[in-house]
């Protein structure tokens, strides 16, 4: 099963508090384990951008709301314990949704503090948009939608661009990639004149012991390249005795391109189509610049341990 939605973590982690004192970190990562029944599987699952384990995060996040809305108090490092105010709730209430957190003056504070807005219009927002998410995966998302019209813009000035010059943008992404290390003769373009089926040729590393050659096709998005253009390639590719090629483009490919191309044994052949083109040109600096930076910061715990207040 997939993990629960983040505000699902939120009336168990109190519940389980209830009957115990100074329950740890481990001990409550176990016991909701065991309430929703994951798998060691499930608890190896990340977010988005695989940097956070995402049962820690969405645990992590319920534990900090919980402790602004003071149903949580923490009597010390890595120990939780319910409150007077957490016993309350639980004698009255059977579920707890983002929502019902929102009635305290103080979670409700730290929410329009955090969100910029006023409290009626930080609830309008939960309710509307129905928050099941942590903020790290909030943060994650949006930074995947953004990489994605990003993406979808930058294929479209790809497209206006000429033929000559998307031969050449293919030949700097993969020199950014690493291929051919930082010579400058590590990659040249065929003549446009005389297309043979061969746009580029690029060495596969830095003392040029292998070379990979290239196929770059500006088409329409519209457009799927079949197996008779790879296997064309191919062809092109036994003439140079060659074993292997990237063939790159702006549109999609068949299913039986693929196909055909993965079967090849004696030749490896790789396939980039437009998406998967705009989405290494913006991890690896191509056709596009930095804009904003934003840092995430976490609680530098060594920072605060005994030995730097001696």
């Amino acid at each position: 099963m997939a993990i629960p939605k983040f505000e699902d973590f939120l009336y168990p982690f109190l519940y389980r508090l209830k009957d115990m004192d100074n329950v740890s970190i481990k001990d409550m990562k176990k016991s909701i384990i065991g309430h929703f029944h994951l798998t060691e599987e499930d608890c190896k699952l990340r977010t988005k951008s695989g940097s956070t384990n995402q049962l820690d995060d969405r645990l992590g996040w319920s534990r900090q709301w919980l402790r602004r809305a003071l149903f949580i108090e923490i009597p010390q490092r890595g120990n939780y314990k319910i409150t007077k105010r957490g016993i309350e709730y639980l004698q009255n209430h059977t579920d707890l949704r983002q929502t019902d957190l929102m009635e305290y003056p103080e979670f409700a504070e730290y929410a329009t503090t955090s969100t910029g807005t006023s409290k009626k219009a930080t609830a309008k927002i939960i309710e509307e948009s129905k928050q099941t998410q942590t903020p790290t995966e909030q943060l994650e998302n949006a930074y995947q939608s953004i990489i994605k019209d990003l993406a979808a813009d930058l294929l479209q000035k790809v497209l206006e661009q000429s033929a000559q010059f998307f031969e050449h943008l293919v030949l700097d992404l993969l020199l950014k990639m690493g291929y051919g290390g930082s010579l400058s003769d590590a990659g040249l373009v065929t003549k446009y004149s005389h297309d043979d089926g061969i746009d580029g040729i690029i060495k596969e590393d830095k003392l040029g012991l292998d070379r990979i050659y290239i196929q770059a096709k500006r088409y329409s998005t519209a457009n799927t390249i079949g197996k008779p253009q790879i296997q064309q390639f191919v062809g092109a590719l036994d003439e140079q005795k060659a074993s292997k090629g990237v063939f790159i483009t702006t549109s999609s490919y068949s299913s039986e391109a693929r196909k055909y191309a993965e079967e090849k044994a004696s030749k490896k052949i790789v396939l980039i189509d437009g998406q998967e083109l705009a989405r290494y040109m913006i991890e690896y600096n191509v056709g596009v610049s930095l804009k904003r930076v934003y840092e995430v910061k976490r609680i530098d715990s060594d920072y605060f341990e005994d030995d730097n207040n001696e």
